[in-house]
């Protein structure tokens, strides 16, 4: 990971990339389903775009993984 490349992304943006709720967002990080955010300073957090980027495609690669095992 390069640091001066890498991108934080504050909740809002979290919650647009993945389109999950916060509650589900705080939910998967409380069970260990999800990256753990990045604290900023005492009230700010935000996480890692290669991190997200890195769940989902996780996601979409379980789906893959699934829809080969299945014959039509």
């Amino acid at each position: 990971m390069n640091m001066e490349t890498e991108r934080i992304l504050r909740l809002r943006e979290v919650v647009n990339t993945t389109r999950l709720s916060r509650t589900t967002i705080y939910t998967l990080v409380q069970n260990g389903e999800f990256p753990r955010p990045l604290r900023l300073s005492s009230r700010a957090s935000g996480w890692l775009l290669s991190e997200i980027q890195e769940w989902l495609g996780s996601k979409a690669n379980l789906r893959k993984e699934q829809a080969g095992g299945e014959k039509c």
